[in-house]
């Protein structure tokens, strides 16, 4: 099985291609400035597959050139004093939560709520969604979502509606498992692209 580490780009330390920014969501990542930041967490997804479905979501005509992902939190501002005590949280989540698999299996879709084609979460559906809600019970990243979490991969956003069934009928019989061995917290200052902070290996 797979580690959710990845070994060139995307999520991980290592650049992603020239003009691909970093993104934790599917927002539209607006700056910020003052004393606020913007925080995302995500779960990466490994080599063969994360590059397989950043392309595939390019291809669909995608303009969010967002490496491939699992959204634990998506785009939050919060003061930048605020910083150490989410790390501190952070820490702490992550060493209650041991590691998982997570098995990646078919296409899924929001339509006609949103325009949104997505490769499915299979296994690992229970362990995401704790790490999400612990992850979203410090006082400093409660927030409304505007619909209930539901962990997936997104691969087409917001294109044509013929893409948008491309990429669900290509994508159908697509299969990865891999073991999830960490979360990593994200950082946009408004002035560059999303940054990797940290990494948070599950278990401590």
């Amino acid at each position: 099985m797979a580690s959710s580490r990845r070994t060139t780009d995307g999520w991980g330390r290592q650049p992603v291609a020239e003009g691909a920014a970093r993104s934790v969501d599917d927002g539209d990542g607006a700056p910020v400035t003052g004393e606020t930041i913007q925080i995302g967490i995500a779960v990466d997804i490994p080599e063969p597959w994360g590059s397989l479905l950043t392309r595939r979501r390019l291809e669909a005509g995608d303009q969010q050139t967002v490496p491939a992902h699992v959204t634990l939190l998506g785009p939050t501002e919060i003061p930048v004093d605020a910083l150490p005590a989410v790390e501190r949280h952070l820490a702490g989540v992550a060493a209650t939560h041991l590691p998982f698999a997570l098995h990646l299996r078919g296409t899924g879709t929001f339509r006609p709520v949103t325009q949104v084609v997505f490769v499915a979460v299979a296994a690992g559906i229970s362990e995401c969604e704790l790490l999400a809600a612990a992850i979203n019970a410090a006082p400093e990243l409660r927030r409304e979502l505007r619909f209930p979490y539901h962990p997936h991969v997104t691969v087409a956003q917001d294109v044509a509606p013929e893409a948008l069934d491309r990429a669900y009928e290509d994508l159908a019989d697509f299969s990865a498992m891999f073991e999830v061995e960490a979360f990593t917290l994200f950082s946009h200052s408004g002035k560059t692209r999303w940054q990797p902070r940290r990494d948070f290996r599950l278990g401590g």
